[in-house]
């Protein structure tokens, strides 16, 4: 083969592998660019498989369509794109020494040869499965396919199953359990960690446990799988490790993926401490002409320096972008890495994070950081704004910005979009805090949720406020400690929710004329809070202008208060 005229293979069609083809046509046109995927179906919109079986849209080929409706399907790949697509097809081996691939025709048995100037290698990744009893009973799935998103729409259209486990708490189990509620399922998540959403710190990914709860299903933390139960070969039941028994008909198993490395690792190709094929910036592997791109890799976490893995959609076609053009091109774009941003809709609520998290932030060494909880709407109340609730991460010393999350029914999306341009970006907290954002009352607050984060964190860096989480919180009132506790809110508001943990009612307007009912020690620790905790920030400075030395801020309020409340 000449060099005008190269070979560029791609195993695997979900997403990175077409993505990467396509750029590889795109830079060189006269390339001949052959993908090979293993299933019926191309360029799958994996991360939209929880909409469909929840009923969000009804035609399955939406999940293979372009933005203008053309079915992604490999006569599209020919005539569009001169991409030689072919599905049902299943790569054997890969021959690096004679730089050849030997696949598998799935539908008639016939073996075949490829050689290849350039090979990019995309095949994904395999759910997870518990290592327990009864794992083949007919009615346990995944979320991981195209077939297993078909099985569950047909569970869903004919409403036959009544009950259903989802094993897993995390972006695939909490969308899985939203789609089968919608169904009139009735569901139990359960999560073997003490939370759901294992990216959020606890009290985060507690409110977003709060509300699923609200939308009738059920959920059990802290316990896993013991085994499945059925009879004549068909799922009754599940038994959890404290003995419980579940009565089911469905069971989803959503306990994340591990990279699918067979043919790499059987090629002799580096393999990471991981688990994921190791690549270089140009998503090259340990073979020169062997790229390898998508959920089978790792790499680099752009704030720890650190391999990761990142089974995530939108990296994975990125990734591919950056792997085709290189793969036609010889090197010459690079992928940074990631810093793990993601989002879930959970029922009303979303959440998000990108970055740290405190507990990463913690395990991984960081000993001096700062971080801080915001409570407040999306925009005016007059504009129906909506609650997000936001946990800032940042390093003491420099205020550098090292993650973000943020949970609640208002627009948590544009909040983590922000939050992982200022993280790449290496902004710190005083970059932050006179951000130019984009302005109108059906938008945003005129200082954004995102600036108003960064305000209460330079408060706090600067002294100027002693802030306490709810956590801390609840460990004093574990402790049998006596702090005393001052809601600033109104009686209306008291007297409609109201947290019950002997905490007294002064309103903020009333507070400078009641100062004599305060502990008069003025070391005496006060903890000040209302609705979000900005008239408890208010109150903080007045008790501290009139003496007292001890005063806290319990960040986000009431709002943000992840234990249950008295009403």
């Amino acid at each position: 083969m000449s060099e005008k005229n190269q070979r560029i293979v791609v195993i695997g069609g979900s997403a990175a592998g077409p993505k990467a083809a396509a750029k590889a046509r795109r830079i060189d046109p006269h390339a001949e660019v052959v993908i090979f995927q293993k299933d019926a179906d191309l360029s799958m919109a994996s991360c939209g498989y929880p909409y469909y079986v929840g009923g969000y849209f009804d035609d399955r080929n939406m999940l293979l369509s372009t933005p203008t409706g053309v079915t992604r399907d490999p006569q599209f790949y020919l005539n569009a794109k001169d991409i030689d697509a072919r599905t049902l097809t299943e790569v054997m081996e890969i021959d690096r020494d004679a730089h050849r691939i030997t696949f598998r025709n799935l539908l008639t048995d016939e073996p075949g040869v490829v050689e290849y100037d350039k090979l990019v290698i995309a095949t994904g990744a395999v759910p997870r499965m518990p290592s327990v009893p009864g794992t083949d009973l007919e009615g346990i799935t995944t979320l991981q396919s195209m077939k297993d998103a078909d099985f569950l729409r047909t569970v869903r259209d004919e409403g036959l199953i009544k009950k259903a486990v989802v094993i897993g708490g995390g972006l695939i189990g909490i969308e899985t359990c939203e789609a089968l509620e919608l169904a009139g399922i009735e569901i139990t998540v359960i999560e073997l960690l003490p939370q759901l959403l294992t990216f959020l710190d606890w009290e985060l990914a507690k409110l977003v446990e709060n509300h699923v709860r609200t939308k009738r299903a059920n959920v059990i933390t802290g316990n896993g799988i013991a085994a499945f139960l059925g009879e004549d070969g068909k799922l009754t039941g599940v038994k959890l490790v404290n003995g419980t028994e579940l009565p089911c008909e469905l069971a989803v198993v959503a306990i994340g993926v591990v990279p699918n490395v067979t043919l790499a690792r059987e090629a002799g190709l580096k393999i990471g401490q991981t688990g994921g094929i190791e690549v270089n910036e140009y998503m090259q592997t340990s073979d020169p002409d062997i790229y390898a791109v998508g959920d089978c890799i790792e790499v680099t976490n752009r704030i720890t320096g650190k391999k990761v893995l990142a089974p995530y959609g939108d990296l994975a076609n990125l990734q591919g972008r950056v792997a085709g053009e290189n793969a036609a091109s010889d090197n010459v774009v690079t992928f940074p890495g990631t810093i793990q941003t993601g989002i879930c809709k959970v029922f009303d609520f979303s959440a998000g994070a990108t970055g740290l998290s405190e507990t990463n932030a913690k395990r991984l060494g960081y000993d001096d950081i700062i971080t801080v909880i915001n409570a407040s709407p999306d925009k005016p109340g007059f504009m129906e704004g909506l609650l997000v609730v936001t946990k800032m991460v940042a390093d003491r010393k420099t205020g550098r910005v090292l993650g973000a999350q943020c949970v609640g029914p208002g627009n948590v999306a544009k909040q983590i979009a922000q939050w992982a341009m200022a993280i790449q970006g290496g902004l710190t907290v005083e970059d932050l805090v006179n951000s130019d954002l984009p302005y109108a009352p059906p938008f945003s607050l005129a200082i954004d949720h995102f600036i108003a984060t960064a305000h209460i964190i330079q408060n706090k860096m600067k002294g100027r406020m002693k802030g306490i989480s709810s956590v801390e919180v609840m460990q004093k009132i574990d402790a049998h400690e006596s702090p005393y506790f001052l809601d600033v809110r109104g009686p209306d508001e008291f007297e409609e929710m109201r947290l019950g943990i002997g905490e007294t009612l002064i309103p903020l307007g009333a507070l400078r004329k009641r100062l004599n009912e305060l502990p008069q020690d003025k070391e005496h620790e006060i903890i000040c809070y209302c609705k979000i905790s900005l008239r408890g920030y208010e109150a903080a400075l007045v008790l501290e202008a009139n003496g007292w030395k001890n005063v806290k801020v319990m960040e986000g309020g009431i709002m943000a208060w992840p234990y249950p409340r008295e009403k």
